[in-house]
């Protein structure tokens, strides 16, 4: 598979990555250590967690639980550890199953990756990301009423640099490799980047921030200062949570998916939603393609991408997934989609 560069670390991750949100409430651990295994097996390096998961849904008490599946994996699989890039995150300001909701700091750094290193059984996280920025984020539909107004700018760049203070006392440990961001901005990401080169810290690797064929905010100002400064989007729902294949077109709600536990999907469910879906799918049967395959390929055709994230709940669907993972899309394939997205600009 093809691999990309993580920033500027020198480490490479394969452009598909195995996102695990799932495990432990969807996905039970026998199965999400066979995917585990599957997605080894067919070259995939990457493997990306969150503190905070598993979800759908998110409670106090499972908590922390995807973390413990990757770990007991990784217990019975010690000689396999080397043999995949680990990444993992730290919940937010506002998160309040972790830490009472408290913001990002010197102070929750340490804390945070000392338990996720227990709980991932491993001496080392390779990409330890912020969940989401303390100053709140346009991500996940707060893009129609973020107000960037009405933070302290000084503060903001103050807590910036002690977290990278304490990113770099990590780093000294060896407890982390690599440091990215989640659900960031431009001018967030800027900052990072900034004040890392000014004080010899850890530079910003990556983003993780959502992306797909429904959700393109990234094309804008983000993809310039991906490519520019090297820190590559990790795409999250790069099969926008499930809309891309097809499964809930016509009012249909498959039993045990996404939308049978979250109605609204998270505010993805919009009127223009299924219109923008048929179009991709209509490409996708012209051209004798599976839409799900589609979605992914294209996603890896994106100048500023470093990886897409992909998650099956089911060891059937990671199966499915697997299969397309070479496919390359034909230009003709490429201009249909910019087309159906001028037509389809902008679904949720």
């Amino acid at each position: 598979m093809k691999k990309n560069p993580l920033g500027r670390t020198g480490i490479e991750v394969t452009d598909l990555c195995l996102g695990t949100m799932t495990f432990g409430t969807q996905t039970s651990e026998a199965d999400a250590h066979t995917q585990i295994d599957m997605a080894l097996d067919a070259g995939i390096n990457f493997l990306d967690a969150a503190e905070m998961y598993p979800v759908n849904p998110v409670s106090k008490e499972t908590v922390g639980r995807t973390e413990e599946i990757i770990g007991n994996w990784n217990a019975a699989n010690s000689a396999r550890r080397g043999e995949y890039i680990l990444a993992t995150k730290h919940s937010g300001a506002g998160f309040m199953h972790a830490r009472d909701g408290a913001p990002i700091t010197a102070q929750t750094i340490p804390e945070a990756i000392e338990g996720s290193l227990r709980r991932l059984q491993t001496d080392c996280i390779d990409l330890y990301q912020f969940h989401w920025p303390n100053r709140g984020s346009y991500m996940f539909r707060q893009n129609w009423d973020y107000a960037p107004s009405g933070h302290n700018t000084s503060e903001v760049l103050a807590n910036m640099q002690e977290c990278l203070t304490a990113l770099q006392r990590q780093v000294d440990k060896g407890n982390i490799r690599a440091f990215g961001l989640s659900n960031e901005s431009a001018w967030g990401t800027a900052q990072w980047l900034r004040l890392a080169e000014q004080m010899g810290t850890p530079r910003v690797a990556s983003v993780q921030n959502e992306y797909s064929l429904l959700c393109r905010h990234f094309d804008l100002d983000m993809a310039e200062l991906s490519v520019h400064e090297d820190v590559g989007l990790m795409a999250f729902s790069p099969l926008a949570a499930g809309f891309l294949t097809g499964k809930y077109q016509n009012d249909v709600v498959p039993d045990r998916s996404r939308m049978s536990l979250v109605p609204t999907m998270g505010g993805r469910k919009y009127v223009r939603v299924f219109d923008a879906v048929d179009a991709y799918l209509e490409i996708a049967n012209r051209h004798g393609m599976d839409p799900v395959h589609m979605a992914l390929a294209w996603c890896r055709t994106r100048p500023f991408m470093m990886s897409a994230i992909f998650g099956a709940t089911t060891v059937a669907q990671l199966e499915h997934i697997l299969a397309g993972k070479d496919l390359q899309l034909a230009d003709e394939v490429l201009k249909e989609i910019s087309a159906a997205h001028r037509a389809h600009p902008m679904p949720f």
